[in-house]
């Protein structure tokens, strides 16, 4: 059995990165037609989410989507409950030394001061419940700012580290995840702002509650370095937030101790006519690829 305890030292220390495949609902359809997969090709929403989970169990089960360079993989909720052949998905993925997360925000509010708080997580405690008892062992949400608005960023920080606590209480580790949008204007002023509200939160947090950060590859190389060195902060994972596999790749590569947890930089060459070989030989190039610049 993969033991929470192990889980834990792999996401701290281990070389690799995390994949993210909890594309959803709203998401799902622009993913599958990346996929090669247009509305036509499913009646309702049954069967597209029924197309993106055949999508996702044709990349876990490749053989190139091992725990030698993938340390962890993001769910989508109907995912986690999903099963690959007769084996539930979060135990498929333990069993291949894989730590499973499980995505838990329903979505963003419309822009107000700048940002798009998460919607309310109904719920959340039996959600959170449900996870751990199929073996997961962190969360992840979703948040985004567009400006360098104090009084919104600060709103979107609280709110992250107060449904952070939820999850820390229920025995699961969350990601928190304000991502600055790569189009921003003065991006490099929003992070700055952004930075001194983690770092605030942080404060706040007792000498046992650690928690992941994911946020949007900086303007300014190495600008989280502050936050990758801090203890209350097990790890720092990058989203490609937009930008192409190759640049997305080379901006991580200029923050040490940042690994990435890439959807579309992994996903982006991968279609449903390829054949398999086709298909095997583009996720091992992108694996691969993001794992230098994981480890770099």
């Amino acid at each position: 059995m993969y033991t929470f305890q192990q889980q834990l030292e792999r996401i701290k220390d281990g070389k690799g990165f995390i994949a993210a495949l909890d594309q959803s609902g709203g998401s799902t359809p622009k993913a599958l037609l990346g996929y090669g997969v247009d509305e036509n090709q499913y009646k309702d929403e049954t069967e597209m989410f029924q197309r993106i989970h055949e999508m996702r169990s044709r990349v876990i089960t490749n053989n190139h989507f091992s725990s030698d360079k993938i340390l962890g993989v993001i769910l989508f909720e109907r995912t986690m409950k999903g099963l690959i052949g007769e084996e539930p998905v979060p135990s498929f993925l333990l069993n291949r030394k894989i730590v499973p997360f499980l995505k838990v925000d329903k979505g963003l509010e419309d822009l107000n001061d700048g940002v798009k708080l998460m919607k309310p997580i109904p719920n959340l405690e039996s959600r959170l419940k449900e996870a751990k008892d199929l073996g997961v062992f962190g969360t992840k949400m979703r948040s985004v700012i567009y400006e360098n608005n104090a009084k919104g960023i600060a709103a979107i920080v609280k709110q992250q580290f107060e449904f952070g606590l939820q999850i820390l209480a229920c025995g699961l580790i969350p990601i928190l995840e304000p991502e600055v949008d790569i189009h921003a204007k003065n991006k490099a002023e929003i992070e700055s702002t952004l930075k001194k509200n983690i770092r605030l939160e942080l404060d706040k947090l007792s000498k046992d509650q650690h928690i992941i950060l994911k946020l949007t590859l900086p303007t300014v190389a190495d600008f989280y370095k502050d936050l990758v060195n801090h203890a209350k902060v097990m790890r720092v994972f990058a989203l490609s937030g937009g930008y192409d596999i190759e640049t997305a790749n080379t901006l991580l590569e200029k923050n040490k101790g940042v690994i990435a947890s890439f959807s579309r930089a992994l996903l982006n060459d991968l279609k449903q006519q390829q054949s398999d070989d086709e298909f095997s030989t583009s996720l091992n190039h992108a694996i691969d690829s993001i794992y230098k610049a994981s480890i770099t």
